[in-house]
């Protein structure tokens, strides 16, 4: 996943969590894994593009969504 697509996931994961909606619903269908996700996350943090209660909220969400 390029760094834009990874912001872009980001960003649309953390507005549904800052608005404090339910999840965001997405049609289709995705081949990103619970691992990838995690581990875009953790770049994202580390490259100061959301800070530690930003990751702690989405990576909480991400481990408990079905697989």
């Amino acid at each position: 996943m390029n760094l834009k697509m990874m912001m872009a996931v980001v960003a649309t994961v953390g507005l549904g969590a800052a608005c404090g909606s339910d999840p965001v619903t997405v049609q289709g269908t995705t081949t990103i894994s619970k691992g990838q996700e995690l581990s875009d996350l953790q770049a994202a943090l580390q490259a100061g593009a959301i800070d530690e209660k930003e990751y702690e909220s989405l990576r909480q969400r991400i481990l408990k969504r079905p697989n």
